[in-house]
């Protein structure tokens, strides 16, 4: 009996250790690497997710090319979230529970990765360089967590100490989408506004899929705001801006985070953006200012999609690029902790777009924090300053 039972125990100890390193692997087969990514291919943020989609696809295809990683292939799964909430949920179920995708890549938005990340962690999948730079995206620690570049609330707060003490602005205002992003780029202001003693004079927020911004710029003028910084994205940097142009409303700068960094909002018909500002992390994909590496790789992009790649594409690679090198130092012996392992030792990494150095750890999946001041300066975003900080 007592046998029986020691017997038991090793085959129940054996089950658990099988079943845990099946968990441990999934997604992962001797010849295949599951990976997933939900992401807006048809709604406001499409312009970003659409390129940078292509551009993960790319580089995991030019890997398979090659051969692979440790000779396994990469299979990318997509799914379109439309930047809502209960879509990206489902996205994510999907990609999670049926698809047992092995890690998340390049995933967009803020409230869709916040929405997702119980399930997804308590499936053990790791959430690999969203296009969100909210803080929730590394904090708090989490093994399955990581982020390469600043925070909106870093950029923001950098932006607004450099109009604070280079151009005198003493009236700062936000305008902000209502949604986990935007409140991001708000917490930024308020922080940035109570360290340096200046008035934070006037807030309005609006829906990101709000057309008409006529009452919310209306509102800053009246208030007399000299510097207003914008939690927005795409649509919703460029009408509000234009919108207080056309009321001749001159006196006053606007700061975008780098959400607004985008090839569209520089490029808006009209030049209706002249002199608006945002932060950066890396170059904008104009080819002809673009290293001869980066430019090789904006030309076997345009060859493939018939389209010139925007700010969203070079994300998308950075980050598959980024994964690739984690399962590269994973090694052959592909686990969720080789390869956690496997990120966290990647030290001195430089992008083709000249994007800060990262450098990740076992305790930091922060990769780096450091973005430059733009300026929109006929159509095109034009770098004005080295990294700055607050």
């Amino acid at each position: 009996m007592t046998k029986l039972m020691g017997l038991g125990v090793l085959l129940g100890i054996a089950v658990l250790a099988q079943s845990a390193a099946a968990q441990e692997e999934r997604g992962v087969t001797k010849k295949e690497i599951v990976l997933g990514m939900h992401t807006d291919l048809s709604e406001p943020a499409a312009t970003y997710a659409v390129s940078s989609s292509n551009a993960v696809k790319m580089r995991f295809d030019e890997l398979n090319d090659k051969g692979g990683i440790h000779g396994r292939k990469i299979r990318l799964v997509v799914e379109d979230s439309q930047y809502q909430v209960p879509r990206a949920v489902q996205a994510g179920a999907k990609l999670i529970h049926r698809d047992k995708i092995f890690a998340m890549v390049a995933p967009l938005g803020t409230p869709m990765n916040n929405a997702l990340f119980k399930d997804q962690f308590d499936a053990g999948v790791p959430n690999l360089f969203p296009l969100s730079a909210a803080r929730s995206m590394y904090e708090p620690f989490n093994k399955l967590k990581f982020y390469g570049a600043a925070s909106y609330v870093d950029q923001v707060r950098a932006g607004i100490n450099y109009f604070v003490t280079k151009k005198g602005k003493k009236a700062v205002c936000a305008m902000y989408q209502d949604t986990d992003f935007g409140k991001e780029v708000f917490d930024g202001v308020q922080m940035q506004a109570e360290k340096m003693k200046i008035k934070l004079v006037e807030t309005t927020t609006h829906k990101p899929t709000d057309q008409d911004f006529t009452a919310q710029i209306t509102r800053l003028k009246g208030a007399g705001c000299d510097l207003v910084v914008l939690g927005t994205i795409v649509r919703d940097s460029i009408v509000p801006y234009a919108t207080a142009r056309k009321i001749g409303w001159t006196d006053v700068d606007f700061l975008g985070a780098a959400s607004s960094y985008d090839l569209v909002v520089a490029a808006a018909q009209g030049g209706v953006t002249e002199g608006l500002y945002a932060m950066g992390l890396t170059d904008m994909p104009y080819r002809d200012t673009l290293s001869p590496a980066a430019q090789a790789w904006f030309d076997r992009y345009k060859e493939r999609y018939k389209a010139d790649p925007n700010i969203g594409a070079i994300y998308g690679h950075v980050a598959a690029d980024l994964t690739a090198l984690g399962l590269e130092k994973a090694g052959s012996d592909l686990t969720v902790n080789s390869f956690v392992k496997g990120l966290e030792s990647i030290r001195g990494y430089h992008d083709i777009f000249n994007g800060p150095e990262v450098n990740f750890g076992p305790d930091k999946h922060l990769g780096a924090n450091s973005s430059f001041l733009a300026v929109v300066k006929g159509g095109r975003w034009v770098r004005l300053t080295d990294p700055l900080s607050f």
